[in-house]
């Protein structure tokens, strides 16, 4: 029974595959706004890097504002989602080394690992060209990434959505209300949090540029949406890893899209230690658990962030921070951005004087400083639950 379901699946799989592929081109046929490449932010080590883009239809999106009606904001955002690929796209890499070139997949996605003579600490780019485009002139675009520097003292792998921006992914008519609704100037950050990336990029020293790394379920169509917001925010920049929403089974496996990108970034940067991020609404508890023990004494410390305000849940996430703890980590489960920064200052992860900016600016984003909270969030009270390596258990006030 159980090969049987399987073989209808691949059926199903295969037929919806080429009825897209068949719908595409005769779109072509008729839709001749030119491709364009977009870069996406990716990283590396000096000498390697892993180079991310697309190659699309330019929709003629908006620049977000804060005026903008509900209405518009949809448009655009249906436009990203009914975004037009072009599949198996020919764009050649402009290498210092010698010239790339690379082939698109179906959905028009590039994923490559590059040697790149010139990929040296910090922000960089790798110039890209599309070659022959079915429609409009050449175009060019740039693929940045990010390899970090000597002084980093550790890494950041941050998820997204209700962990730094509120998308209230629990509720699942108000989350659609978000994304459909609302634009990069109008979606809001948990409070605090902007705060307390920044003191997690400046680290102990205040100048360490330890580097963050947003992973989310998010896809690919929402970067610019998630980009914008983070720049709006003042939320350090870092490596942006969405992915591919393709009609499929792979659409239900967002644990293993998580867990490889961890793994992989881990083993990109084996010399140094990593702090997660992340909340208890989808899987990031237990597929963090399951990172820490494979990576013992690798990981400083998993932060999440409570957004379920139900007693089985954090009962679940104290068995699961009772196993981080036992592979030499620590689990820290909070509803307040502050508790979590006072966590990683006792430690010294973080310097104790950055604690007074992520007070201020907590109480700036609920209200108290001239922002406006998110309307349908809803507020939370529960203890802030801290299982050690050192101290088993215990409870913060």
């Amino acid at each position: 029974m159980a090969g049987l379901r399987d073989e209808l699946r691949d059926l199903a799989v295969s037929v919806k595959s080429r009825i897209k592929r068949g719908a595409d081109s005769l779109e072509r046929l008729v839709d001749r706004d030119p491709y364009h490449i977009v870069g996406y932010r990716g990283y590396g080590r000096p000498g390697r890097v892993l180079l991310l883009g697309r190659v699309l239809q330019q929709e003629g999106l908006p620049l977000p504002d804060p005026a903008h009606s509900r209405t518009r904001n949809l448009v655009a955002m249906l436009k990203r989602l009914e975004s037009d690929p072009l599949p198996h796209a020919r764009v050649r890499a402009h290498l210092a080394g010698g010239d790339r070139d690379l082939v698109a997949d179906d959905e028009g996605f590039i994923r490559q690992w590059l040697d790149v003579q010139e990929a040296s600490e910090g922000w960089g780019e790798i110039r890209l060209e599309l070659l022959h485009p079915p429609s409009g002139p050449a175009t060019a675009g740039q693929a940045p990434f990010l390899v970090p520097p000597a002084t980093a003292s550790y890494g950041v792998i941050s998820d997204m959505d209700d962990t730094v921006v509120q998308s209230q992914v629990t509720n699942f008519l108000r989350a659609a209300r978000t994304v459909l609704l609302e634009n990069a100037r109008t979606r809001l950050p948990f409070p605090g949090v902007a705060a307390f990336y920044r003191a997690l990029e400046a680290g102990p020293s205040g100048r360490a540029h330890n580097p963050i790394f947003y992973v989310s379920s998010s896809p690919w169509n929402l970067y610019d949406v998630i980009s914008d917001f983070l720049a709006v925010q003042a939320i350090p920049v870092g490596p942006l890893l969405l992915r591919d929403w393709d009609l499929g089974p792979s659409l239900l496996r967002n644990a293993a899209h998580k867990s490889g990108i961890l793994t992989e970034i881990l083993a990109t940067y084996a010399e140094l230690p990593f702090m997660l991020v992340g909340d208890s609404a989808q899987e990031d508890p237990e597929i963090y658990a399951e990172v820490v023990a494979a990576h013992p004494r690798r990981l400083l410390a998993v932060y999440i962030r409570n957004v379920m305000a139900h007693p089985e849940r954090s009962a679940q996430i104290r068995k699961l921070a009772e196993q981080v703890a036992a592979s030499g980590s620590t689990l820290v489960l909070a509803d307040d951005t502050l508790a979590v920064a006072r966590h990683a200052a006792a430690h010294g992860w973080i310097r104790e004087s950055s604690l007074a900016d992520i007070g201020q600016e907590k109480r700036a984003d609920e209200g108290d400083g001239g922002k406006e909270e998110a309307p349908g969030v809803e507020k939370k009270s529960a203890p802030t639950v801290v299982v050690d390596a050192e101290v088993r258990a215990a409870d913060l006030d």
